[in-house]
């Protein structure tokens, strides 16, 4: 028996698709014509199905004029918002910049404020056409809950904030303590699983909502708390007095953040993997929001491939000169993350994983050839 099926993708799954089965014992000369033939339309068959999946997303938000983008109600660095119901962090600038290479405009798009259990399912069921935040990136999240995660565009550690009087410089100093975290988030098991391979016994504190593990904290209800270093960083820089907390160095566990589409809209999936790789493409090469207008003109080959996007654009439909009208318009990766994470923010964060790959990070973009 000879099945032809789409090969699973890591990163990028086909929506589901008929399998061709075909039966032969002694498969004769003409035989095998026939069924490589059949072969060839199956795979077209398959192809064509996947491409009419791929433009759904695309031309919904072209015909709309705006996208929708699902944004976690409070995660700051990545996507929180203002008195004036002004949003900002990285999270927004990324659906910013795919505004900006979708519609021609950073403008072009709208938040909408979804809570952690609601995020997914919204998403899943085509409400929104993007989810950012500091959702982390799981096997679970792309093999069961039908998402996918084109790129990963922060590279998170978990962490434990203290206050200085405990006299406290290492999380191997817990010991016996209580430990407040979120329920729901996955950070109960970080901490868990980093404290059951030191064999070290700790109190876990669940709280429903982040505020109430805050608040806890602040009453001493817990020797620590433990979050995302940048939702730890946000508290300590809200805290009555910054200076008298600290966060530990180790990191009970390291998570990938990005954004999240639908399984089974490939070109969608590529046009945002490729928008997160063309605002680490410009960093790296020196293009910042001041100088994006010059750059098309630049003697660099590379430089003139990214500020063109041409294989890009050719194959996913987007307009030409997309990169450079992106790039003014939101900057490159290193100008949105410092803003909203970095030195230029309130949580003051070094980059670390996020820098550059050539300064000692994680973060780096295949050319634009």
């Amino acid at each position: 028996m000879i099945s032809a099926s789409p090969s699973p993708e890591s990163l990028l799954s086909l929506p589901a698709t008929p399998h061709f089965t075909f039966f032969a014992l002694r498969p004769s000369g003409r035989w095998r014509l026939l069924r490589r033939g059949l072969l060839v339309l199956g795979a077209v068959f398959l192809f064509a199905q996947a491409s009419a999946a791929a433009a759904d997303t695309l031309e919904s938000v072209r015909q709309r004029g705006k996208l929708v983008c699902g944004v976690s109600e409070d995660a700051p660095g990545y996507t929180s918002r203002d008195g004036k119901n002004v949003w900002s962090g990285l999270g927004i600038d990324i659906c910013r910049a795919l505004a900006s290479a979708v519609l021609g405009h950073a403008e072009a798009v709208s938040f909408a404020p979804l809570k952690r259990h609601e995020r997914r399912q919204t998403l899943q069921a085509g409400a929104v056409d993007v989810l950012v935040g500091d959702d982390v990136v799981t096997a679970s999240v792309e093999t069961e809950q039908s998402l996918v995660a084109p790129i990963l565009l922060a590279y998170e550690g978990q962490g434990f904030l203290v206050r200085r009087a405990q006299a406290i410089s290492s999380a191997l100093e817990l010991s016996g303590t209580r430990i407040c975290v979120t329920a729901g988030t996955g950070d109960e098991e970080g901490v868990l699983d980093y404290y059951a391979g030191l064999k070290v016994p700790i109190q876990i504190v669940k709280l429903d909502r982040w505020a109430e593990a805050v608040q806890a904290y602040e009453q001493k209800t817990c020797h620590a708390l433990s979050a995302n270093r940048t939702r730890l960083a946000s508290v300590r820089a809200r805290l009555q007095a910054p200076n008298e907390h600290q966060m530990l160095p180790e990191t009970a566990q390291r998570h990938g953040i990005g954004p999240l589409v639908r399984q089974g809209d490939v070109r969608w999936a590529l046009i945002v993997r490729w928008v997160g790789y063309g605002l680490i493409a410009a960093e790296t090469l020196g293009i910042t929001a001041a100088n994006a207008e010059q750059m098309p003109a630049s003697p660099q080959p590379e430089v003139r491939r990214l500020m063109s996007g041409e294989t890009v654009d050719k194959s996913l439909g987007l307009e030409p000169g997309w990169p450079r009208r992106m790039i003014r318009q939101v900057g490159n990766y290193g100008e949105i993350f410092d803003r909203n994470i970095g030195q230029r923010s309130p949580l003051r964060l070094e980059r670390q994983l996020n820098n550059l790959a050539g300064k000692g990070g994680l973060m780096f973009a295949p050319s634009f050839r």
